[in-house]
């Protein structure tokens, strides 16, 4: 099994910047890629950015391109989701999700381990 861990998140101004990370234990070596999804109350989990352990190769959502970027340190077993130029329509909990192996990054059953969830608002 493996463990995810978010941390990072809270409340913001419009405008603004935050840093969420992810941190994975147990069975690390399972895992292919991690990715951020994010929800609304009374919606589906929406794709945030997708990266590829072995290499780093990055993807993103639509509504993030150009403001969100994601990394992680695999020596630390971590990913971080860096968001910036905030806006409040981002307001959402955000997840991080593990795969063991992967087709479409942007469907949510091709994820096998999810964190607890960590709220970021962000104000007007």
């Amino acid at each position: 099994q493996v463990q995810l861990v978010e941390s990072g998140g809270g409340l913001v101004q419009a405008g603004g910047s935050l840093r969420l990370s992810c941190a994975a234990s147990g069975r690390t070596f399972r895992i292919y890629a991690m990715s951020w999804f994010r929800r609304v109350p009374g919606k589906e989990r929406e794709f945030v950015a997708f990266i590829r352990w072995s290499d780093g190769s990055t993807a993103y959502g639509d509504s993030v391109k150009g403001r969100f970027t994601i990394s992680r340190d695999v020596a630390k077993n971590t990913v971080y989701l860096q968001m910036n130029s905030l806006k409040p329509e981002d307001t959402a909990v955000y997840f991080c999700a593990a795969s063991r192996s992967i087709v479409v990054i942007t469907r949510t059953s091709e994820y096998d381990f999810w964190g607890q969830g960590t709220q970021i608002t962000v104000s007007s």
